[in-house]
């Protein structure tokens, strides 16, 4: 049954259905699967669960994916010509009123050894042990660093500075080469997380970026193989097919006041985070390590993630490159692939006992477009694809998470937010089916427990900040 709050969501979605809009995950789009240095592959956003850190909000943007651990000689370097952001609406008007900014710069320190009389230039990444300090790095040969610059509209976009130092460049760890070249890289990476201060606040924040183990769980290559698993069978019937493979997280944690309106009012924050490259690209006949090309021109977004699976399993093929260079307030014109969504259909075509619900979807307008009332929907809410959370909702302790968050009584689960233990695949699957919409003749299938097979909660997760898990070594 359609209520006239649903239609007035519709409505109101609609009426932004002007001509922009885009997400990742995962090689989700045809350009970013060229381009895996700026693909957006999981967006997390969550009130810290840490003991004693719950007045935080933890937010991990995480990009490059299916990173082999044995990746060599190069690894996985990020692109020092992109620009990657975390975007924070706290209004609900979909446009961004904080925006952190990470860039970052590669330096080949040219590491030489006399072959003969003649100094040479050694072809590898590394040429000894590092660790376990961020200063026992001189065996290392291509060194990252990065910069975070916070900007809250127009004008000078100040930097964060490391909270005992005052230094605005912050060093990035390198990947986890093997077990050899790192003896411990758990205690060597922990030396890159900073106490940071924030541009306007008194209280410091947390910082991370660098390899982590992808913390996505999905039995991905049967999914996408027409569904070749039993979507009702056990939650943990099936395989990772990303357990082995790492990724690269921003990982920021933020005092919740920070991230709120000054004037208070409003407890309920949208995020989702973007990767710009310069408009052109002109290639050299005669590329260096630093200048294998020319980049020139503005900035043009080409990567975007707020909800996951939105581009994946939501978006129309002919659609995904659009929607990455879309932004939020320009969503209205994705709307048919909400309200008249492909995937229901799909899984009735494969297994015709399966029913999809009825249409116009309104439940998905609520969970993709403008949060759910009583839960993480604000006030005046513009219908617009981002990530919400309702930082007034208590944080649960990780060994009381549920894994299917706010349909499993999590509250403090995805979609309020969305938390690494989350099992957004069965969690999305469920909700697709039909699993809000009471009126069960309009969604017949909408009570049963559909399911990837790849199982995922909260015990495949640290309880204390970074919480991403130190990744796979490329040997051992």
């Amino acid at each position: 049954m359609q209520t006239n709050h649903a239609r007035a969501l519709l409505l109101a979605a609609a009426s932004f259905a002007t001509p922009a809009a885009v997400a990742s995950s995962h090689s989700e789009a045809p350009f970013v699967k060229e381009a895996p240095k700026i693909d957006a592959t999981d967006f997390y956003m969550f009130r810290s669960y840490e003991p004693g850190r719950e007045g935080f909000v933890t937010i991990v943007a995480n990009y490059y994916p299916l990173q082999d651990p044995y990746g060599g000689p190069n690894y996985f370097s990020l692109d020092p010509d992109a620009a990657y952001e975390i975007k924070i609406d706290n209004n609900g008007d979909a446009q961004e009123d904080i925006t952190f900014t990470f860039r970052l710069n590669t330096v080949n320190r040219d590491i030489a050894l006399n072959i003969g009389g003649v100094n040479v230039s050694v072809p590898l990444y590394n040429v000894g042990l590092l660790g376990p300090s961020r200063n026992d790095n001189a065996a290392l040969n291509v060194l990252e660093t990065y910069t975070l610059g916070v900007s809250r509209g127009l004008g000078p976009v100040p930097l964060a500075s490391n909270a005992m130092t005052g230094e605005t460049v912050f060093k990035k760890p390198a990947d986890y080469v093997g077990t050899k070249t790192f003896p411990n890289y758990a205690q060597y990476a922990s030396d890159h997380v900073y106490s940071v201060n924030l541009p306007g606040s008194a209280t410091p924040g947390r910082l991370f970026v660098g390899q982590r183990k992808d913390p996505f769980v999905v039995n991905l290559g049967e999914i996408f193989d027409l569904v070749n698993t039993n979507p009702l069978g056990a939650p943990n019937a099936e395989t990772d097919d990303l357990a082995d493979k790492n990724v690269t997280s921003f990982i920021l944690e933020v005092p919740i006041s920070y991230l709120l309106p000054a004037k208070g009012g409003n407890t309920i924050i949208g995020g989702w985070t973007t990767a710009s490259l310069p408009r052109g690209r002109v290639l050299t006949p005669s590329p260096t390590f630093e200048r294998p090309a020319s980049e020139v021109g503005t900035m043009i977004q080409v990567s975007r993630l707020g909800m996951p699976l939105v581009n994946e399993v939501v978006i129309g093929l002919k659609d995904k490159n659009r929607f990455n260079a879309s932004k939020p307030s320009d969503d209205g014109q994705f709307l048919t692939y909400v309200t008249n969504p492909t995937l229901p259909a799909l899984l009735n075509i494969l297994f015709p006992t399966v029913t999809a619900p009825c249409l116009p979807r309104n439940d998905l307008v609520q969970v993709f477009l403008t949060g759910v009332p009583g839960l993480n929907q604000p006030s005046g809410v513009v219908a617009s694809e981002m990530l919400r959370l309702n930082t007034a909702t208590p944080s649960t302790p990780a060994a009381s998470q549920n894994r299917l968050g706010v349909i499993g009584g999590d509250l403090a689960g995805f979609p309020n937010g969305r938390r690494p233990g989350d099992d957004v695949v069965d969690v999305a699957l469920r909700v697709v089916m039909g699993k809000l919409i009471s009126d069960t003749s309009c969604a017949p299938s909408g009570q049963l427990p559909f399911t990837d097979g790849a199982f995922v909660d909260a015990t495949a997760f640290d309880n204390a900040f970074p919480y991403i898990r130190t990744p796979l070594p490329g040997a051992n």
